[in-house]
């Protein structure tokens, strides 16, 4: 049975303020950020995912429920100590992972041309 990965993407806008950092970026401001949540898996062979490796909707209400909800429009300062981009990735895993056992890989782009992944292998 092949192994697929399906990929679902959110959008949320955050404000932080990296604290250690030497830049501008220490100063609170904003990114609209997206998220992309891959999972990985066998097609499924019974019950109402039949044929998917994940039913979408069960994947937007988890992310919907512990992450978007929860990081839009907020200060993720008072989420993460140090909200870089590689933190609030981890943050984000931990919310996730549990309720996705399949969570294959994590990115999220603070701009357009910035993102950080997680492979979610490395931490296992």
């Amino acid at each position: 049975m092949p192994v697929l990965q399906i990929r679902k993407h959110f959008r949320f806008e955050a404000a932080h303020a990296l604290p250690h950092h030497a830049g501008k970026c220490a100063r609170m401001h904003g990114h609209s950020y997206l998220l992309e949540v891959a999972l990985r898996g066998a097609l499924q062979e019974e019950g109402p995912a039949t044929g998917m490796v994940a039913d979408f909707e069960s994947i937007t209400s988890v992310v919907g429920r512990e992450i978007v909800d929860r990081l839009d429009h907020s200060t993720l300062n008072e989420f993460v100590e140090n909200p870089t981009a590689e933190n609030v990735l981890l943050w984000i895993h931990s919310r996730i992972a549990t309720a996705l056992p399949s969570l294959d890989e994590l990115v999220l782009w603070e701009t357009p041309t910035a993102c950080a992944v997680l492979r979610c292998d490395d931490l296992r």
